[in-house]
């Protein structure tokens, strides 16, 4: 298979992945403030940090407000991490690739990108939000369910099975940066029942919550909620399943050593984490280096198997005129 058709098919599986998850998080978090003691309205900066577009957020808008992060994660057509982004890259990654995907796949993404462009201002609004982000979740769904049921188990496969396990398990540790970034001394900690609503919002983001109590038979809890989502194989989304999966994939790669090293050693590192007990703070530096991992996994995989970036040519020096001196050099 030629470097760019694999690179095309793994992008392809991680845009779609992408714009799934973040059309869940904004649909849950949209839904929260349901269940938040009045007069507390749900926090809409820790999406754009799950999405790590604060930058680039903070140069458009003042403030996080309700309706100015759903436009930015939704529409922005500069964001990488934006759902029409994510839409928009898949589809043209499909394109490329077109003669091996069913005919289909082109459709689903093609009718998705219309809609998108249609009603991004209707989906901004509270009235038909849900609606909005339900039909991309669906979409998402169907395109790869049917990848998964129709495509032959090759090469190419593999680098979409690659890359939509790679970018899964990504979401989900970022998901719980969405609780854990919240800290203890926030003057709502003291109640049971919000640190239960936050915890059930990370589930329902991943559409893991009767997962979790028909796995747990409990309530939900912090230290059983990590554990389902961090160490149980059994759940598709759980990082554990996701890298086991990965590995599944490499396996059916030639030349995977390096990738499988790199694997093996995220799995072996935190097999060894046990991350019920910890505290907050070495919660987060667990998962910090979880997503680390995740990057040098990305990088070795690109460095394998996909082309390699343009060589950009280093810029000269500005020449200096005989018998001038460079204001740089004196």
């Amino acid at each position: 298979m030629l470097s760019r058709v694999a690179e095309s098919l793994y992008w392809m599986s991680r845009h779609i992945e992408r714009a799934e998850n973040i059309a869940r998080v904004v649909n849950v978090n949209a839904n929260i403030q349901l269940d938040l003691p009045r007069g507390v309205a749900p926090d809409w900066k820790p999406l754009i940090d799950v999405s790590g577009a604060n930058e680039l957020f903070e140069k458009r808008h003042r403030d996080y407000g309700e309706r100015q992060v759903i436009r930015f994660l939704l529409g922005d057509r500069e964001s990488p991490s934006s759902v029409h982004s994510c839409i928009r890259n898949a589809r043209e990654c499909c394109r490329t690739v077109r003669d091996i995907l069913p005919r289909e796949a082109w459709q689903y993404l093609t009718e998705l990108q219309l809609h998108i462009d249609e009603n991004l201002n209707m989906g901004v609004t509270k009235r038909c939000r849900h609606g909005f982000l339900g039909r991309i979740i669906r979409t998402c769904q169907m395109m790869m369910g049917l990848l998964g049921s129709v495509m032959t188990r090759d090469v190419g496969y593999q680098f979409l099975r690659l890359g939509r396990n790679l970018e899964r398990a990504d979401m989900t540790t970022r998901f719980l940066d969405l609780r854990l970034s919240v800290p203890d001394s926030d003057r709502l900690s003291d109640l049971a029942s919000l640190e239960t609503v936050h915890w059930v919002n990370i589930l329902g983001s991943l559409s893991a919550y009767h997962m979790y109590r028909r796995k747990m038979q409990a309530q939900v809890q912090r230290e059983h909620v990590l554990w389902f989502l961090l160490k149980d194989d059994e759940f598709p989304r759980s990082f554990m399943h996701c890298l086991n999966a990965v590995e599944e994939s490499l396996g059916g790669l030639e030349n995977n050593h390096p990738c499988l090293v790199v694997v093996r050693r995220i799995v072996k590192d935190f097999e060894q984490t046990r991350v019920e007990g910890l505290a907050p703070k070495s919660l987060v530096k667990v998962v910090d280096r979880l997503q680390c991992g995740l990057m040098d996994l990305h990088a070795t995989v690109a460095r394998m198997y996909f082309l390699p970036p343009p060589v950009t040519p280093a810029r000269k020096p500005p020449s200096v005129k005989p018998g001038k001196r460079s204001k740089k050099s004196g």
